[in-house]
């Protein structure tokens, strides 16, 4: 695509971009590695043993609100990227 680019140019470009793909890259072999273990699950039982003597539909209502919590978690980290996205789209803008 940019082959009419002289090729100290494109090295020049290739320097300045490269490091930012790298962690991006990274980042996303990072996560496919996350991804793979959290689609295996997570047997909260092995955390929660001292909880065993409880019926198994108490067990659930716990599990189901750590659930919870770690999604409003999950939530809350992406809202604080967006925040984040927007101010350094905002600072860019008058910059």
């Amino acid at each position: 695509m940019f082959d009419i680019l002289p090729k100290a140019l494109r090295d020049f470009v290739d320097t300045i971009f490269n490091p930012p793909i790298e962690i991006l890259n990274n980042a996303v072999t990072y996560l496919d590695r996350i991804s793979m273990i959290a689609g295996k699950g997570i047997n909260l039982n092995n955390y929660l043993s001292f909880m065993n003597y409880l019926p198994a539909s108490f067990q659930m209502v716990v599990n189901s609100l750590l659930a919870s919590v770690i999604f409003l978690a999950i939530l809350q980290i992406v809202r604080a990227i967006v925040s984040l996205y927007f101010s350094i789209k905002e600072g860019v803008k008058w910059w």
